[in-house]
């Protein structure tokens, strides 16, 4: 019985969490964080990661994990991923123009946001639209899209590489991406997963991560290490020659104003 009740109850929230999130971007309940992606040698943010929040009147801070995929389901995530990336590449410009540097803001795409809707202007034509280079962007995928090898991916990927907006591959390691897909694809970025970062010490998990790096370099791709909370990681991760790293030791994602202070600080880590 008590599992009955736990499932009408799971089924419950999830019901009103939907049917709220359907107003949750014009009742500006949504904003983005952003995460600081350090170059591991110098300790300079060189990249941030926007990462989507939504904090509920009545619910609180509701996990991305949760509503992400249900914006998926209810046909709402072009209209949420189009206002995340119009918001990220706001700030992309006026922090590089702030600091004197470019700075590149990644965002994340999910595969059903590869079929442009009509009425919608792709990316590369906003960018330009709004005169910001699309040097200042990098697009997180995860190797699920590359899967699916669909005509919209590769016209969409190709559009992007040239307009000089940057790929990255996200949660690297865990899934079935061959490796003809990083040479067939335009993929500027590796991120390895943090669950290889979280095991560092352990052999296995070292050794891929060493291998990750390796063979990133060999296909002229930059590495970027996510989740990392400890010097002893940074520094294993240095010495293997990863290119950029983000995680808790540096930041955890914060709001706007706080990440503007440490760029304009220069802030090292």
């Amino acid at each position: 019985q008590s599992g009955d009740a736990e499932a009408k109850a799971v089924a419950q929230r999830r019901l009103h969490i939907g049917l709220d999130l359907r107003s949750a971007l014009s009742l500006r309940q949504l904003c983005l964080h952003y995460q600081p992606i350090i170059d591991l040698a110098t300790g300079r943010i060189m990249k941030l990661e926007a990462l989507l929040r939504w904090h509920h009147p009545g619910k609180g801070a509701i996990d991305p994990a949760e509503f992400i995929p249900l914006a998926e389901e209810l046909g709402l995530i072009d209209a949420i991923g189009e206002w995340v990336f119009q918001q990220a590449s706001a700030s992309a410009e006026q922090w590089s123009r702030e600091c004197g540097r470019p700075l590149q803001v990644s965002v994340n795409k999910s595969a059903m946001q590869f079929i442009t809707p009509p009425g919608h202007d792709s990316w590369p034509r906003q960018l330009k639209s709004r005169n910001i280079p699309g040097s200042q962007i990098t697009v997180e995928i995860t190797e699920g899209i590359l899967l699916r090898d669909s005509k919209a991916v590769i016209e969409t990927l190709a559009e992007y590489r040239a307009a000089g907006i940057e790929v990255a591959l996200d949660d690297f390691g865990t899934g079935y991406s061959s490796m003809a897909y990083l040479q067939k694809f335009s993929i500027d970025y590796l991120k390895i997963d943090q669950s290889f970062i979280a095991d560092l010490q352990s052999a296995g998990s070292r050794t891929i991560s060493e291998a990750i790096i390796v063979m990133g370099h060999k296909l002229g791709l930059k590495v970027i290490a996510e989740g990392i909370e400890t010097p002893a990681q940074r520094a294993i991760l240095l010495a293997a020659g990863c290119d950029f790293g983000q995680g808790f030791l540096f930041s955890r994602a914060v709001p706007p104003e706080d990440i503007r202070i440490m760029l304009l600080q220069d802030l090292r880590f």
